[in-house]
């Protein structure tokens, strides 16, 4: 990772992760890829490496983004699926170019072209997105019960009944915030 950045938060939902780049929505956000070159450094995480980004790929990634923030948050509390969300992650789905490949373990996996694009990345994603959205995949999508948080992420938990994005910074915070108000309220009892 490159110094001075904050660290990814990486998942292994590829459109979830995605929307993860912009973190504490709630609260003080942390923008996770603040320049281009950052776009490039999280996309090779996920094997979608392209040589470099643009500014205005940059902003096409953020709206991608967004739009699959607002779309699965919609759909993980039953909401109507915002329009203009849902008219970006189509746009970007078909205008991005990529092959799904087999891996010799079974897995799908997506490969892009030799010259590939900030765009032929965000149309995986996009993708991505659109399957579990539709509800393509065995899993539901729900909210980080985070109040600073809120973010939307695939729980394919076996009781479907996970609360956090991500266990090591909103569930332990969480953890961190329960603890410390005990500790409060019983110091506070015990000088009574």
């Amino acid at each position: 990772m490159r110094a001075g950045f904050p660290d990814f938060r990486l998942g292994t939902v590829l459109a979830t992760s995605f929307t993860g780049t912009l973190s504490e929505r709630h609260g003080n956000a942390v923008e996770r890829i603040p320049t281009p070159h950052r776009l490039v450094d999280w996309l090779a995480l996920y094997g979608l490496a392209v040589d470099s980004c643009t500014p205005a790929q940059l902003d096409l990634a953020r709206e991608l983004r967004e739009s699959i923030h607002a779309a699965a948050t919609a759909a993980a509390i039953q909401e109507a699926l915002p329009a203009p969300a849902v008219q970006v992650i189509n746009d970007r789905s078909v205008q991005g170019r990529a092959a799904a490949i087999l891996t010799p373990e079974g897995q799908r996996r997506w490969q892009l072209g030799p010259a590939s694009r900030v765009e032929d990345a965000l149309g995986v994603i996009a993708a991505d997105a659109i399957s579990i959205i539709a509800g393509e995949r065995d899993g539901k999508l729900a909210l980080c019960a985070s109040p600073t948080c809120r973010a939307a992420f695939f729980d394919t938990s076996q009781s479907r009944t996970r609360k956090w994005c991500d266990m090591n910074t909103c569930g332990n915070r969480q953890k961190k915030a329960r603890f410390n108000a005990n500790q409060r309220k019983n110091t506070g009892s015990a000088v009574s």
